[in-house]
């Protein structure tokens, strides 16, 4: 059964028959479930899917997806990415990594992709901490957090990932807790969706080396009340009774209750994604309480490739030359007999 040339499948046809080898309790296997079903929903024949991925335990996924993909060098995954992109640009890439691979040794790869806006996604495993090597502090692990490498407490300030990526003129940036699968789920659809570069943070959960990190934000019992899960042209309310929300006093971004001091939802932010002014998406990113999830930036803009087609295009117009022949053969010749 096809349509539109795009065959119709399920979760299992994503199913490797790799064995699964990740820490009982990690929310890399919801990751990897919520991938699995959002696969088939993309639009995208399963020959069309490439996973490439850095070092790491996230790194690990493409092993775990019955698709084209490759288990690549620590940092280096944004350049394999970007030459496969460019020269299949019909291909769906992703881009698997974790908060030390993209943010430490591959930090500059990481920044000039979401500069130059390739038309692929990032999906970062941000757990603050190096798990793979044993809970070793990371790019962002708090300051103060006890980690294998930092006994006495970590004494470097960590990367904010959202302002990381704004500075790096990120077009699209999304934030979800690494325990709500079928958010999750929508969310990597809506990514592939988007014309540009996606990149997604998922606040995931290391049970071995650093358990609990995101608890505060990501527990059942707590989610409602701190977490503001934005939606594009939507109110921003938040909280268990649905009667908080956010308003912009002066220049900082403020919490308050509706039906008091004469608030309603008319005075409460409009969440408006595809702003191309990142000024109002970095203050959410930056909010600790209540902690900014969903859809926060989606600025769609002019991606490389275009700008690489228009480029060959306007040099193609130009040029006196149309084939090699004409190269070889020009100004003074001879031939030998």
């Amino acid at each position: 059964m096809e349509n539109s040339g795009v065959k119709k499948y399920t979760f299992k046809d994503f199913t490797s028959d790799q064995e699964v080898r990740w820490c009982p309790g990690c929310d890399d296997y919801v990751i990897l479930r919520a991938m699995q079903k959002a696969l088939p929903e993309m639009g995208v024949n399963k020959e069309d899917v490439v996973f490439i991925s850095g070092i790491g335990c996230s790194s690990r996924f493409p092993y775990y997806i019955d698709s084209y993909g490759m288990h690549s060098i620590h940092g280096r995954a944004p350049g394999i990415a970007s030459g496969v992109k460019l020269a299949n640009p019909d291909l769906s890439v992703w881009i698997i990594t974790g908060d030390g691979d993209a943010l430490a040794i591959g930090g500059n790869h990481f920044i000039h992709l979401l500069r130059r806006n390739l038309d692929l996604n990032i999906i970062l495993f941000n757990n603050e901490i190096y798990g793979l090597t044993k809970g070793q502090f990371s790019p962002t692990s708090l300051v103060g957090q006890k980690t294998k490498s930092s006994p006495y407490g970590n004494t470097q300030p960590p990367f904010q990932p959202v302002e990381l990526a704004m500075g790096a003129q990120a077009r699209f940036f999304a934030r979800i807790g690494g325990n709500t699968p079928k958010e999750m789920t929508q969310m990597f659809i809506d990514a592939e969706k988007f014309k540009g570069t996606s990149l997604i943070e998922v606040l995931q959960n290391c049970v071995i080396f650093n358990d609990g990190c995101f608890t505060k934000y990501t527990d059942k019992s707590v989610r409602q009340d701190m977490q503001l899960v934005v939606e594009h042209g939507k109110p921003m309310i938040f909280g268990k009774e649905r009667n908080k929300g956010i308003i912009l006093n002066g220049l900082k971004l403020e919490v308050v209750t509706i039906g008091e001091n004469g608030i309603t939802e008319a005075d409460l932010l409009v969440h408006d994604a595809k702003e191309q002014d990142p000024t109002l998406h970095q203050m959410l990113g930056r909010m600790q309480d209540p902690i900014v999830t969903g859809i926060i930036r989606a600025f769609e803009d002019v991606t490389l490739e275009e700008r690489e087609d228009a480029l060959t295009a306007e040099v193609k117009a130009k040029s006196k030359f149309k084939k090699v022949d004409d190269l070889l053969f020009a100004g003074e010749t001879y031939q030998v007999d």
